[in-house]
């Protein structure tokens, strides 16, 4: 999957000059690519050291701190969209994340990938756990605390008082939204309350 591609899925879903928050914004590409595409302006917040030297180095505002510990330090609804781009899965208190992405921004986007795309079904059919581009660490290696579904996150959103606006898979660079569950590797939603 092509990063610009993902990039352009995910900012047509941001309305223009939005305030953004990039939750675990990694080195600050996505951020980097709205203020130049969208016009926003805001934050990416990230702990990695490396990490937040990309965000500088690219010009992007960028905070340092643990998602685990919430998001106290923002008022409620204090950024137009928040982002949960590839974060979501690494988090020890998602729900509570979820939570506060809504309580944060009036737009929360939510992107992680998809446990139940077609190819890590066979890999579990077959009794392995999937190794993918989008799943790339073996079981005992990797940074995921948990694996989700495209099917099991709008669960998730509902039993939290959240509205699913849009969703759709990603795969390869393609929108998919015809059976996004199975189809596609990674797993997008825009909500609001």
């Amino acid at each position: 999957m092509s990063a610009l591609s993902v990039m352009e899925s995910i900012a047509r879903l941001v309305p223009q000059g939005a305030r953004v928050l990039d939750l675990g914004c990694g080195d600050g590409a996505l951020l980097a690519h709205l203020q130049a595409t969208r016009g926003c302006t805001g934050y990416g917040v990230e702990i990695d050291d490396n990490k937040l030297l990309a965000c500088v180095q690219r010009g992007v505002n960028v905070l340092q701190f643990n998602l685990d510990e919430g998001l106290s330090a923002f008022g409620d609804q204090s950024f137009d969209v928040v982002l949960q781009i590839d974060t979501l899965q690494h988090l020890r208190n998602a729900e509570t994340m979820l939570r506060e992405t809504a309580r944060v921004g009036r737009i929360g986007i939510v992107a992680f990938p998809n446990f139940a795309h077609w190819p890590n079904r066979l890999s579990v059919l077959t009794g392995r756990m999937p190794v993918t581009k989008r799943l790339p660490y073996q079981w005992y290696d990797t940074p995921n605390i948990r694996v989700g579904t495209h099917t099991d996150f709008e669960v998730l959103a509902q039993r939290n008082g959240l509205r699913v606006e849009d969703s759709f898979g990603l795969h390869e660079g393609r929108e998919i939204r015809w059976l996004p569950n199975l189809r596609a590797s990674t797993a997008v939603f825009k909500l609001t309350r």
